[in-house]
């Protein structure tokens, strides 16, 4: 199940990637317009900003905004920053793989298996979306 961060992070990336002006977005005007508490808005654009996908700007007419276009911005990207890993299991995963202690052999095991098929289907949708994908309107 996607968490309420990875929801709320998405939904900030694309009221930022629809902004018109030039300018960056405040914070508290992206919590008003999607309905998402401050500070946990506040928290998690923090982690876009360190990730590099957000940039910030301090000051009277400071907020966020884009550090990429929103179609050069994958959803493999937003989702392994706010989410984690992609993959339901740690022996299948691309980035974060850690063997399973109750698992002898993973060429035998049927829920490996079947969680490989899980991650290359995500993956699939994932890499062929983009923030700009999000933001049509």
């Amino acid at each position: 199940m996607l968490s309420k961060k990875t929801k709320y992070g998405l939904k900030a990336l694309t009221f930022i990637a629809k902004s018109d002006g030039e300018d960056p977005v405040r914070v508290g005007e992206i919590a008003q317009n999607e309905n998402i508490p401050q500070k946990f808005l506040e928290s998690i654009l923090l982690t876009l900003r360190k990730s590099g996908l957000l940039g910030s700007k301090k000051g009277k007419h400071g907020g966020y905004y884009l550090r990429k276009e929103p179609s050069e911005i994958l959803m493999t990207d937003v989702m392994r920053v706010l989410e984690g890993p992609i993959a339901m299991v740690p022996c299948v995963s691309l980035n974060f793989y850690e063997k399973c202690d109750d698992c002898p052999d993973e060429h035998e095991c049927s829920v490996h298996k079947l969680m490989v098929e899980v991650r290359d289907s995500t993956l699939s949708v994932f890499r062929n979306r983009t923030l700009a994908d999000l933001s049509e309107v």
